[in-house]
């Protein structure tokens, strides 16, 4: 039996790989896509993106410096995003850490924000996702804000 074990175990460890790659992957398509859509002006697009009841935050520092915890909800930002001219949002994003369990995903993506071709800010968007009906979805959105 423990020899049986020694051999199946480099089969284990590959196909849990494989998987853990192809998860990464499709996590990495629904982010770029959600950017995409942006760039696009598609609102349609973003809102296949989330779940029913997900929600985006923004944390940012009023005029005293004081941190504060703004709440949007996602289909006002799709709505904002839909009447902007294409080519006008432009997120450029690195992936910097995405960690999963299941069917539950978190990444940490630093990006910059380019506005009608001006540099806007820059900062972190932490996604949440959950993979629903075989499909990996946005559950939550958070990010930072900064000059």
């Amino acid at each position: 039996m423990k020899k049986l074990y020694l051999i199946l175990l480099p089969f284990i460890l590959i196909n849990f790989n494989l998987y853990a790659q192809d998860a990464e992957t499709e996590i990495k398509h629904v982010i770029n896509d959600l950017f995409d859509g942006m760039r696009n002006a598609d609102s349609v697009k973003i809102l296949s993106l989330f779940t029913k009841d997900a929600f985006m935050q923004s944390v940012t520092k009023n005029k005293e410096g004081q941190t504060l915890v703004k709440r949007d909800e996602v289909a006002g930002f799709a709505s904002f995003v839909g009447k902007q001219k294409k080519g006008v949002a432009d997120e450029q994003i690195v992936f910097e850490s995405i960690k999963i369990d299941g069917d539950l995903a978190f990444a940490w993506t630093p990006y910059t924000f380019i506005y009608n071709g001006t540099y806007s800010h820059r900062g972190v968007d932490a996604f949440c996702l959950v993979k629903l009906d075989g499909k990996w979805k946005i559950q939550y959105l958070i990010d930072t804000r900064r000059k």
